[in-house]
């Protein structure tokens, strides 16, 4: 079957995998949306429907490729894992990414932002957190109703489908997994690990050192044993 003509002469829509903007503008930007993006990966590791990603272009609606941004991190909820150049909502069973995070760079204006929270309110966000690092102030909007609204207040806050609380410190933004434990810098996974293979190598150590005093003292016995019946004692009347 021939295609109608006019469908023939319509140009191939592209969506364009890079806006060509670095991923953050100074090390304090990139050290936060990686420490999120990671801890994500890392709660979520075993699940293989939740997708997370950082910096990702999202196209919500097909045929528009001029409607678009990349949130700093986001999450997908029912959605596989994998690589993927952007996110085509529509190859996504439709599903927008349910949550959002942006950390604020000296270069984000206040209609940019404004422009990005319209976004996120339109195509079906359900939980959007933006951090401001230079002022040390949070944001958060979670959508009721069918709109996103301000989270009043937001320190203690625990999200609904992540399960994760959200304080401010002096030191700036601390986000807390389920458990209660604290998302960890690449660094501090690393020393984390590193002490958990020292513990772990010293307990074989002791469990090796534990059997080798045992087999010490079996032999010690078994000699022991042997010189008394070439003495003539029965060791059973011992």
């Amino acid at each position: 079957m021939v295609a109608p003509l006019e469908t023939q002469n319509q140009p191939e829509v592209i969506y364009p995998e890079s806006d060509g903007k670095p991923m953050a503008d100074n090390t304090k930007q990139f050290e936060l949306i990686v420490l999120i993006k990671k801890n994500l990966d890392l709660l979520f590791i075993n699940n293989p429907n939740i997708f997370v990603a950082g910096d990702l272009l999202w196209y919500p609606i097909k045929g528009k490729p001029n409607i678009v941004t990349a949130p700093d991190v986001m999450v997908a909820f029912d959605r596989p894992k994998g690589d993927r150049g952007s996110y085509l909502q529509w190859k996504e069973d439709n599903i927008p990414p349910q949550i959002v995070f942006e950390i604020l760079s000296p270069s984000n204006s206040k209609v940019e932002m404004d422009k990005k929270l319209l976004f996120y309110d339109r195509h079906g966000v359900e939980e959007y957190y933006l951090y401001d690092p230079e002022k040390n102030e949070l944001s958060g909007w979670l959508r009721q109703e069918g709109y996103l609204e301000t989270i009043d207040p937001i320190l203690g806050w625990t999200s609904p489908k992540l399960g994760i609380k959200f304080d401010l410190l002096s030191t700036g933004l601390e986000l807390y997994r389920p458990d209660d434990e604290r998302f960890l810098s690449y660094t501090e996974i690393a020393q984390k690990a590193e002490l958990a293979q020292q513990q772990a190598e010293q307990e074989k150590q002791e469990k090796e050192q534990a059997l080798q005093q045992l087999e010490e003292e079996r032999l010690l016995r078994d000699r022991m044993a042997e010189k008394l019946r070439t003495m003539g004692i029965n060791t059973l009347e011992l």
